[in-house]
């Protein structure tokens, strides 16, 4: 009981981290009743299902706030953009990658929010040369297949698409246009409130434990790159109609014109989002 009373606290405050403050989710609880089953569990695309599902949620209207497992968003964002990373520490090879970095001063009152409104300036001035896009290396997928894996990942009633072609430069490999995505046969977002609640079909259950099926072949998918930002012609015009190019809203005083080739655009860093 001790140890499932620790590991339940654990969870709740690192990896499934909600706004309640004292409050942890219930549904932990359930993956702890036999702790000789820890292991079985895939605790890694629990967080990301339930990261991703935050990330929707924090882009709500009225929502405030972000949670899930941020340590985990905040290291990636310092493995592939270098204009936003603190200092690092010298470390072992087997050392934790995130436990390298320092956590950098945060900034109250004025000070935040000119840091903001820089970091948003940076983020639309970003170009494709200002993003390090293989920081493990081209060939990571080999030493873990399940990064192409292609469907839902899931935490107790949480699933999130999961799609290795929509972001092939991450791979070494060059962009082309996805295909479409498995996407849930219903959906429900109660009246007040910026939660939402997904239904998928009992099949799309079963995906993740047949990878071999659902793994994603790089070299039927595209080609290597001989450019870090490389992507096949017609995929600016297929993002640019999904997506928000910019997060400063224009101004007459100050128009912003809209991108046009790959090495000037912005968006490369909101694609990756999509992982």
């Amino acid at each position: 009981m001790e140890v499932q009373c620790f590991l339940f606290v654990l969870l709740g405050s690192t990896l499934f981290v909600d706004k309640s403050r004292d409050r942890l989710r219930p549904a932990i609880n359930l993956f702890l009743k036999d702790h000789r089953r820890l292991a079985d569990y895939a605790w890694g695309a629990g967080a990301l299902a339930y990261l991703y599902r935050q990330l929707g949620v924090a882009t709500r209207a009225g929502s405030k706030g972000l949670c899930g497992c941020l340590t985990l968003l905040q290291a990636w964002i310092y493995e592939y953009f270098p204009l936003f990373r603190p200092s690092q520490l010298p470390q072992s090879p087997d050392a934790p990658r995130a436990s390298s970095w320092i956590s950098p001063r945060l900034p109250g009152g004025d000070e935040a929010r000119q840091r903001l409104v820089r970091y948003r300036q940076l983020l639309d001035e970003l170009s494709a040369d200002d993003v390090t896009w293989t920081p493990y290396g081209r060939d990571g997928h080999t030493d873990i297949p399940r990064s192409l894996y292609t469907g839902p990942i899931r935490f107790s009633d949480i699933a999130e698409g999961y799609d290795p072609s929509r972001c092939l430069r991450q791979f070494g490999y060059r962009q082309i246009i996805p295909a479409a995505m498995t996407v849930p046969h219903d959906h429900y977002r109660p009246a007040s409130g910026s939660s939402y609640i997904v239904f998928w079909d009992p099949w799309v259950n079963q995906l993740w434990n047949n990878v071999a099926a659902r793994r994603l072949e790089l070299d039927f998918a595209s080609r290597p790159c001989e450019q870090p930002s490389e992507i096949v012609e017609e995929y600016v015009d297929w993002f640019l109609t999904r997506s928000h190019p910019r997060i400063t809203h224009p101004t007459d005083e100050e128009p912003q014109p809209r991108p046009l080739l790959v090495h000037q655009v912005s968006y490369d860093f909101l694609l990756l989002f999509q992982i």
